[in-house]
């Protein structure tokens, strides 16, 4: 049997053979070692057997390979093994070792970063787990920054993100499982949740959901993996995950009972199922004493409210003014509509999120001196050229700053898309389109499902007066009574 028959013998069995040659000839093929530079293997003699060990340059600990081959170069030949099993015990000084005979298993170990032994003889790949990925230093996030309590932050490294929940939760009961998903990427995803607390059922359609993934690669990390995990509805903006890059505030999730997803490449944790007081809820409610938490979450409440009505129901008090109030009759526009209202809400809804996406690509160095441009020439001189009324800048400059009272990206575009369809049945409708519009936002909301097909309001519906005060009011935590 020549080498080319060989290997398609291997390819069909998908196991290793205990032919060094046979196995290197295969590695060859599968991972172009002469093409990729940062693909590296040695050839060497370990008890006057021929040995290769594969492994990525950049991946492996050097000081630590060094000390390795070291020791596999003394090994005589009266103390080799015959297995790898027995190799495993008796000659290997680490703490991570595996034995693997299936071509795939080695292949995802191997790029994945892990030092594989290859031994003439040897029917099973001795896998040694001395990887260090590149990855920066645990600190604060600046998306979820908290007036209190601790300042460290996921980052992108998955198993340094799995050991700052395991810092928090020290029980036997947490549970954190290791899949992949990707026909290419291979991406890295654990699930942490506790065995006791967990719902068993929604874990196993989680659990066979991401089995089932069929993509290339997950290109967008937890994005791609909330897209494949649940198809929504197009329509219905309001989010179904939430996610953090704080392990105090996934810790928290898991010893409620819900589901926490880490992917590799990823600073941040996907939580589910969610709920809408689960996605205004967050961490500086709990670092407080429980009046100063309840004062800060009825605040986010209030002014998350105001950010969806402020706009439209102006409009509507500009097209009605016998609807205001005489005592309020100040907010009536002081200089004349040179662009109809709803053309001037509309482009500065347009103009802030430009700015936003500026500030995002500006550098650091410039993002003082153009915030300084951009507030002059967009603020005062666009009153005074006429494009915009005081008044319209006032409410819409409100609504911009008031959007970053809660930290969850996609409940504010959320609340944007659902103002703008108001304001616009607002203008063509007016009183009727301005309810019409809070009719839509009320049923997009209420109609909205949890990844576990609960409700998306609850306690609110199914009604729960207990469950729903412990949602709106910071009460002192069960231990502390005590």
């Amino acid at each position: 049997m020549d080498n080319a028959e060989r290997i398609d013998k291997e390819k069909s069995s998908g196991k290793m053979s205990s032919t060094l040659k046979e196995n290197m000839a295969y590695l060859s093929e599968r991972l172009a070692v002469d093409v990729n530079f940062d693909l590296v293997y040695r050839i060497i003699r370990i008890g006057e057997r021929d040995a290769c060990m594969y492994f990525i340059d950049g991946f492996c600990k050097d000081e630590l390979m060094q000390k390795m081959l070291q020791y596999f170069m003394s090994i005589t030949k009266k103390d080799m093994p015959e297995d790898a099993h027995e190799m495993s015990k008796r000659h290997i000084p680490y703490v991570e070792v595996d034995l693997k005979d299936s071509w795939d298993d080695i292949l995802y170990g191997l790029l994945s970063g892990v030092f594989v032994l290859f031994v003439d003889g040897y029917t099973e790949a001795i896998m040694i787990d001395s990887r260090t990925y590149p990855a920066r230093d645990v600190q604060e996030p600046d998306k979820d920054k908290v007036l209190r309590g601790s300042k460290d932050g996921f980052v992108e490294t998955l198993i340094f993100n799995t050991a700052l929940i395991r810092r928090r939760i020290r029980s036997t009961e947490l549970r954190i499982e290791l899949m992949c998903a990707g026909k290419n990427s291979k991406t890295d995803i654990a699930i942490c949740y506790m065995d006791s607390r967990v719902d068993h059922k929604f874990l196993a359609q989680i659990k066979n959901r991401i089995k089932n993934i069929k993509v290339d690669a997950l290109t967008m990390n937890q994005e791609s993996l909330a897209e494949c995990l649940y198809e929504r509805k197009w329509y219905n903006p309001f989010p179904k995950f939430k996610y953090s890059e704080r392990p105090d505030t996934a810790a928290a999730q898991i010893l409620e009972g819900n589901i926490i997803i880490l992917v590799d490449n990823s600073p941040s944790a996907m939580m589910m199922p969610t709920s809408i007081f689960d996605v205004i809820e967050e961490a500086d409610d709990y670092y407080f004493p429980p009046i100063t938490g309840t004062y800060l979450r009825l605040s986010r409440f209030l002014i998350t409210l105001l950010t969806y009505f402020l706009t439209p129901t102006f409009l509507l008090l500009m097209i009605h003014q016998e609807y205001i109030p005489e005592a309020f009759r100040f907010i009536v526009l002081k200089d004349p509509e040179n662009i109809p209202l709803i053309w001037q809400f509309l482009i500065l809804e347009l103009a802030i999120d430009g700015l936003r996406l500026a500030a995002v690509n500006t550098p650091n160095m410039l993002s003082t001196p153009l915030s300084v441009m951009a507030a002059l020439v967009l603020g005062e001189f666009a009153v005074n050229s006429g494009w915009f009324n005081a008044e319209v800048m006032l409410y819409m400059a409100f609504v911009a700053i008031a959007n970053y009272t809660q930290s969850n990206y996609e409940l504010s575009y959320a609340l944007k898309f659902m103002r703008i369809l108001t304001l616009i049945l607002t203008w063509f409708f007016g009183l009727w389109g301005y309810i019409g519009g809070i009719v839509i936002c009320l049923l997009m909301v209420a109609t909205n499902k949890t990844v576990s097909k609960q409700s998306y309001i609850y306690p609110l519906i199914p009604f729960s007066a207990k469950k729903l005060g412990a949602r709106l009011f910071r009460l002192r935590l069960p231990d502390a009574k005590k």
